[in-house]
């Protein structure tokens, strides 16, 4: 056995002359040729670099599948202020060795075969909070090459794990050891905000999807802020594997004299955010092409600062990837208004066409529609129609006319719902829904918010989304999951100066749901699709029902399916496997026929592309998926985060680790009855910021019987407390306590006519916002949030404001979880 260069024995790294084992372009070759087995491994987030998804495995087929049990658990490490985020993380499997970045913002490999853990890399050591909190989906990985090995350095071998922290540094790690390779940009990482957010350091600038690798080159789109529309750039960028110089810069917003410049008006292009690739990117390595989906210019829902289609806003775009030269693109949604971002994954493959193989890429999208071009030319496969659309009626707003509509494939989600459409799962649902959406019926597809509500469907959640789709090469059949679920909202008038005229929201936030008070959504079932569609013919082969509401099935009503977020792969096994639904299950269905052949329950949401690989050591089939509480359909915001495997185990044999779980469902059920609790105390408190003035809350609210109402007025947009200036102090201290030294500060300052510079002690992102008249209303006390105060001589923050900590105190009030309250950000 050998693990030269790219794995390491726990506690020290063992380096082998290269006449005791075989070193292969992808890893080392135990016993068998290393570019065949690497088919059997797991190398790119979609498998391959071009996203099928497709594995030739077949040990795990129909017959057998209902055998599978947990084989083992990974428990991600806790850390705090990552608790409301989705573990939608895919592994990479590379010589036994799984490769992954958790919610917590760490990079982690563990053992493929038992989930033990082998090197864990924290890029921010003991802090006490996770910096920025969000979604990484995975990272990539770059083989190295025998003459790489050759001359490596101590600290970093040949082959490199590369992926972004949540601080937005891009990372090329040790393979073996997971520390930096110091001979990459600066120490081991580039920080990926210079040159496109420098500006703007208090905006959103982060990647949630790995980075992609061509030959030896990385690269990497971004997420930016959808609000406001001037921000940071969403160019893409690529880099040199070994050293992290810049390669090339693609501008996604077109500059003077570039292709794409005259769909943007006067100089609207200047400074626009958005245009992004947040979602995951594929590589043709024989035909040197990456091909990026771009989401929407910001702001997501009011154009008039950005008249024109806007490229390459919503488009598929085609690069050269050696050198970052446009070669097509195609426009999918023209100037939008909806959030509609085509965010999955191209997909590659071929189509058969009259005995001849088209190199062709499908992109699936929001709107639940599929499109499918020659990969080469950009030329549509399937007739494409430009159809008239509504427009808007918001005052400077110039609505593009047209919309792309594929005549194949179908769509796959509702794309518009009338009354008549509306739920009848139970007489409350029906009840709920028409009381709050009736007067905003219809709803439909490229509906633009106007002043009044509006439904709009597929929604910003609905449709297809980053989850993409998998491909069988065999049967030529593209798997693809849907939500059916719409949006509501209506356009809110802006007073002047602020950075849009118009901002989308609703009395349940800015990115409302088109669901009843429990969240089942308003029109009829299923709410939630796989559909295999046949690529050479643009038909649907087969669709199925997929998830389940577990209330709703105790009733004896019929499965409704449900919303999902992740992806699916395919196997020569005959099996398509996908978890993504909000039900908390993992499911395997025939490719063939759409029949349900497997489903086990998880410990919590399944958000995740799985994947499945041979073990090198016992030659079995796993299938991982990343298991984890948050996301986007969350309502709960407290479980186990952690990576699932499943295994083949002989009949009536019951796996130690699947009793386990069966134990701990048990559990976690019995517990759910008390979800939610108010903000919890730090331990230890955080440090006291030194203010201008010592100023004693105790003395003031527990000595004087002082309110925070006297001192603490809400202002006028509800969102702050306003801090009492000079002359407020001043009214009572002109005849208590004069001679103090920090009175006769404050007098000074009044008669300078200057103000006290207070330092602030609780600090929000600038993308949150909070509203401290919603809470008075509620009747929620002050100590709720700030803790006991009125005891504290010198303030300092005593309770945890995290995301997490918000959403359990929401539920256990039974207020609403609504991202859409707090952020307007979009999905």
């Amino acid at each position: 056995m050998c693990r030269t260069l790219l794995n390491f024995h726990p506690g020290r790294i063992m380096y082998a002359s290269f006449a005791m084992c075989l070193v292969t372009i992808g890893g080392v070759a135990r016993g068998q040729a290393g570019a065949n087995f690497s088919r059997q491994e797991w190398h790119s987030y979609g498998h391959d670099a071009g996203g099928e998804r497709f594995s030739p495995l077949k040990q795990i087929n129909r017959s057998n599948v209902d055998q599978l049990q947990r084989a083992w658990t990974y428990n991600v490490p806790a850390f705090r202020g990552s608790g409301a985020v989705a573990f939608e993380s895919t592994p990479l499997m590379v010589n036994d060795v799984l490769y992954f970045a958790a919610p917590t913002g760490q990079a982690i490999a563990v053992d493929a075969e038992t989930g033990k853990q082998m090197w864990i890399f924290n890029p921010f050591g003991e802090m006490s909070r996770l910096p920025n909190a969000v979604p990484n989906r995975g990272v990539a990985y770059w083989p190295g090459h025998l003459s790489d090995a050759r001359n490596h350095e101590k600290i970093c071998v040949a082959s490199r794990i590369l992926y972004v922290s949540a601080d937005t540094h891009l990372y090329a790690l040790d393979s073996a050891t997971g520390k930096p390779c110091r001979n990459f940009g600066d120490g081991g990482s580039i920080d990926l905000r210079a040159g496109v957010a420098t500006q703007w350091p208090q905006l959103t600038y982060d990647d949630t999807s790995p980075p992609v690798i061509y030959k030896d080159i990385v690269i990497v789109g971004s997420e930016v802020q959808e609000y406001p529309s001037i921000g940071p750039s969403g160019a893409v960028r690529a880099f040199d594997v070994r050293t992290g110089k810049l390669v090339w810069r693609f501008d996604t917003v077109p500059r003077p004299g570039q292709v794409g410049h005259d769909t943007w008006k006067g100089d609207d292009w200047k400074d626009r955010s958005g245009t992004n690739a947040w979602g995951l990117l594929s590589v043709d390595a024989k035909n040197g092409l990456v091909f990026l989906p771009f989401g929407s210019p910001s702001y997501d829902f009011y154009g008039a600062d950005r008249k024109g289609k806007n490229l390459f806003g919503d488009s598929i775009v085609a690069l050269d990837a050696a050198t970052g030269k446009l070669v097509w693109y195609y426009q999918t949604v023209h100037h939008d208004l909806w959030d509609y971002d085509p965010s999955a994954q191209p997909v590659l493959f071929s189509v058969r066409r009259n005995g001849h193989e088209i190199p062709a890429v499908a992109e699936v999208t929001k709107t639940g529609f599929v499109f499918v071009f020659d990969r080469l030319t950009g030329k549509p496969l399937f007739p494409i129609e430009e159809r008239p659309v509504p427009h808007s009626e918001l005052s400077g707003e110039a609505s593009w006319p047209t919309q792309p509509y594929p005549v194949k494939p179908p769509p796959l989600a509702a794309t518009s719902v009338t009354q008549a459409d509306i739920t009848t799962v139970t007489p409350e649902s029906r009840k709920d829904c028409l009381q709050k959406f009736g007067s905003a019926l219809p709803g439909r597809i490229f509906n633009p918010s106007g002043l009044k509500l509006t439904v709009e469907i597929p929604g910003t959640l609905g449709g297809g989304n980053w989850s993409g789709a998998s491909f069988d090469p065999a049967s030529g059949y593209l798997f693809v999951n849907m939500s059916n679920l719409g949006s509501v909202g209506m356009m809110k008038p802006q007073s002047v100066g602020s950075p849009e005229a118009y901002v989308r929201g609703s009395k349940w936030g800015a990115y409302a749901r088109f669901w009843d008070s429990n969240h089942y959504p308003c029109q009829q079932p299923p709410w939630g699709t796989l559909s295999a569609i046949n690529v050479n013919t643009g038909t649907v082969a087969w669709q199925s029902t997929l998830g389940v509401v577990d209330a709703l099935a105790e009733k004896g009503i019929p499965k409704t399916g449900i919303y999902n977020l992740g992806g699916s792969i395919a196997t020569d096994g005959g099996l398509v496997f996908i978890g993504a639904t909000a039900d908390h299950r993992l499911r395997a269905f025939d490719s063939k026929t759409g029949e349900e052949l497997w489903v086990t329950k998880l410990e919590s949401d399944g958000h995740a592309t799985p994947l499945t690989y041979l073990g090198i050591r016992s030659k079995k089939q796993f299938v991982v998926i990343a298991v984890g509480p948050g996301g986007s359909f969350r309502q709960r915001s407290s479980g186990p985060t952690a990576l699932a495997a499943y295994t083949l185990f002989p009949k009536g044999q019951s796996s130690p680790a699947e009793t386990k779980l069966q134990i701990e469902l048990s559990a976690l059920q019995t517990s759910n009855g008390g979800a939610g609790s108010e903000p919890q105390n730090i331990h230890p408190p955080l440090t006291a910021p030194v203010q201008p003035i010592s100023f004693s809350h105790k003395l003031h609210v527990t000595t004087a019987g002082m309110k925070c109402a006297d001192c603490h007025q809400v202002s006028a947009n509800g969102k702050q407390m306003r801090i009492p200036n000079v002359a407020t102090c001043m009214t009572c201290h002109q005849t208590v306590m004069t001679t103090s030294p920090e009175i006769q500060k404050l007098a000074r300052l009044e008669k300078a006519g200057q103000q006290v510079s207070w330092v602030r002690v609780y600090q929000l992102p600038p993308f949150v916002f909070f509203s401290h008249q919603k809470h008075i209303d509620a009747k929620v006390d002050c100590a709720v949030c700030h803790g006991e105060v009125r005891n504290q001589d010198v303030l300092r923050q005593e309770k945890d404001i995290s995301m997490a900590s918000c959403v359990n105190c929401h539920q256990l009030h039974k207020a609403s979880i609504s991202c859409g309250l707090c952020h307007d950000v979009g999905y």
